[in-house]
């Protein structure tokens, strides 16, 4: 996959790649497009999920020959290569994936006691790569190490990739201080060693 700032284009040759339902903005060659449900993955288990969850994440594939350009509301995009490593996506943020990449979505908490939406991460393993959209501005990437771990606003978060470890933070006595006390009643602790990337702009 190439991107622009914007827009990413994903070159197929007899092959294939997921990418998030209604995000296609433009196409040319033989390509086909279908529905691949919950996470790539259609089935019972993958629709118990969906309804236990309520997680929204739609996932169409992409086929065939010719070029793909995929792009969501002006977002920016940012293309990571995994070699058998784990991204852990915010599951709004996720716009595509190719290669051999498993994914799972799994309940993170809740963003906050007053709506009760909630906090979905897709875990994606394997060989490929991912395309991530970024809202107000390419991704901010902020290094986690054992001497200092990092708290992020949850609809700031968009990944994380290393040795780490997530937490809640229930004490957000400062989001009153930056007015932000209605909002969420946690905040995303990460201790370890690796690399959480976040968004300029709130979800």
């Amino acid at each position: 996959m190439e991107k622009s700032s914007k827009v990413v284009e994903a070159q197929l040759a007899n092959s294939s790649i997921r990418a998030l339902s209604g995000s296609m903005v433009a196409f040319e060659g033989n390509v086909t497009f279908k529905s691949t449900g919950f996470g790539g993955g259609d089935g019972l288990v993958a629709g118990i999920k969906r309804r236990a969850t309520g997680e929204s994440l739609s996932l169409m594939e992409c086929g065939g020959n010719g070029r793909v350009f995929l792009a969501v509301n002006g977002q920016y995009v940012a293309v990571v290569g995994l070699a058998g490593e784990t991204l852990q996506v915010e599951s709004q943020q996720l716009l595509a994936i190719a290669g051999n990449l498993q994914c799972n979505v799994t309940f993170a908490g809740l963003r906050g006691a007053s709506t009760g939406q909630g906090l979905f991460t897709t875990t994606v393993t394997g060989q490929g790569q991912v395309a991530l959209l970024s809202a107000g501005g390419p991704l901010i990437h902020l290094a986690v190490s054992p001497q200092y771990p990092l708290v992020v606003d949850p609809d700031a978060f968009v990944c994380a990739r290393g040795n780490l470890s997530q937490s809640f933070v229930t004490d957000v006595s400062w989001r009153t201080a930056v007015g932000q006390g209605s909002g969420e009643n946690f905040s995303l602790r990460w201790d370890g060693q690796g690399v959480v990337s976040i968004q300029p702009a709130e979800r």
